[in-house]
């Protein structure tokens, strides 16, 4: 049995298909260069120690301990991590004690999956460790009821699947219900993808409620229209339904971006970015609109790019409340969009934009 093991997962940028994961709904979330590196080393008397260096940028060193057993809620980062010991120690998997030595550039509270990178690095090496026998899915799913059940966060399963699955130049199409797959092919040599951080940062937990509340929202429109998930219904049987008028924003988003999803898809294969880059504008109007996730300065970061003559299109990526924005240009163009747009939006807003990829 090794002594010391190291896995690595990505972040994700979600390319369109925001808050439909937790709906039953349909996503395509692609791999980003930015990356969680998890390196466990045994240690006695069910003790763990967990040692985070974060990006050098950043700067500092973050040490926190604890029992097996003894996990506490802290409304922290490592949280995800005692999350993850506990639920599998409950689920009756043999945890001795470790160090976790943890190192990231993926920046905390950008949109970009910070959180499941490290669930799905930190399970992938728990499994290798201490030798359990649990697939990739199964532990995405577990990194989703880390979430659910320990930080406070009733996040979808997209982020947990992206990271553990995804891989460089493919996006996965996934359908969260079923939790089927299909590997896309991104159009490479006609596009850049450009993912800006709009210095904005979000959080999805409990104590924030933005993001459990547009959750509940959902669930309650479902249960007067009568169905399980928002999956199960059509944009056009929607609108011959009623609904008290903030419910109907919130199933119209949904139910909306589950077709912009499958038209995505299509519109990547017959490499028409035009339609792609439209997709992506309409997504962003409906987060704004109905779902009311966005922020002004998000708006103007995607109204900059939107008018710039090398972009298809752009839209807030991530839960929404700050993080960032993805964009479609043309090929070989992403820096000079990202050398146009920033400075403007940082004179205007006061905010530090950044380029993450």
């Amino acid at each position: 049995m090794n002594e010391t093991v190291t896995c690595r997962a990505h972040g994700r940028v979600n390319l369109i298909g925001e808050h439909t994961d937790y709906n039953g709904g349909w996503v395509l979330p692609t791999s980003i260069p930015q990356y969680t590196e998890v390196t466990l080393e045994k240690a006695p008397q069910n003790r763990v120690r967990i040692i985070s260096t974060k990006d050098p940028k950043e700067g500092g060193k973050r040490e926190f301990a604890y029992r097996l057993g003894e996990e506490t809620h802290t409304d922290t980062w490592v949280d995800y991590l005692q999350g993850a010991t506990k639920l599998l120690k409950d689920s009756g998997k043999d945890i001795e004690g470790f160090t976790a030595h943890i190192k990231s550039n993926i920046p905390e509270g950008s949109g970009l999956s910070s959180s499941a990178a490290l669930e799905m690095s930190f399970l992938k090496a728990l499994r290798e460790l201490f030798q359990f026998n649990m697939t990739d899915i199964e532990l995405a799913l577990m990194g989703q009821r880390i979430e659910n059940e320990f930080v406070g966060a009733r996040v979808g399963i997209m982020d947990q699947m992206a990271t553990s699955l995804a891989h460089s130049g493919e996006a996965i199409f996934l359908d969260t219900h079923l939790l089927s797959f299909e590997r896309i092919a991104l159009p490479l040599e006609l596009v850049d993808i450009l993912v800006i951080n709009s210095g904005i940062s979000h959080r999805i937990s409990a104590a924030d409620g933005g993001y459990n509340k547009r959750r509940a929202e959902c669930e309650e429109a479902c249960k007067i229209l009568g169905i399980k998930q928002l999956r199960d219904i059509t944009p056009e049987e929607l609108s011959y339904k009623e609904l008290p008028p903030v419910l109907m924003k919130r199933a119209r988003h949904v139910v909306t971006e589950n077709e912009r999803v499958k038209e995505a898809v299509i519109a990547i294969q017959n490499e028409d970015m035009k339609r792609l880059g439209e997709l992506f504008l309409h997504s962003h109007t409906s987060m704004r609109d109905d779902y009311e996730v966005s922020l002004p300065e998000i708006d103007l970061l995607v109204d900059l790019c939107a008018k710039h003559p090398d972009v298809y299109g752009a839209r807030l990526t991530g839960g929404g409340f700050g993080g960032s924005i993805v964009v479609l240009t043309k090929k070989g163009k992403k820096n000079k969009v990202a050398e146009a747009v920033i400075p403007q939006y940082e004179k205007e807003t006061g905010e530090k934009g950044t380029v993450l990829a």
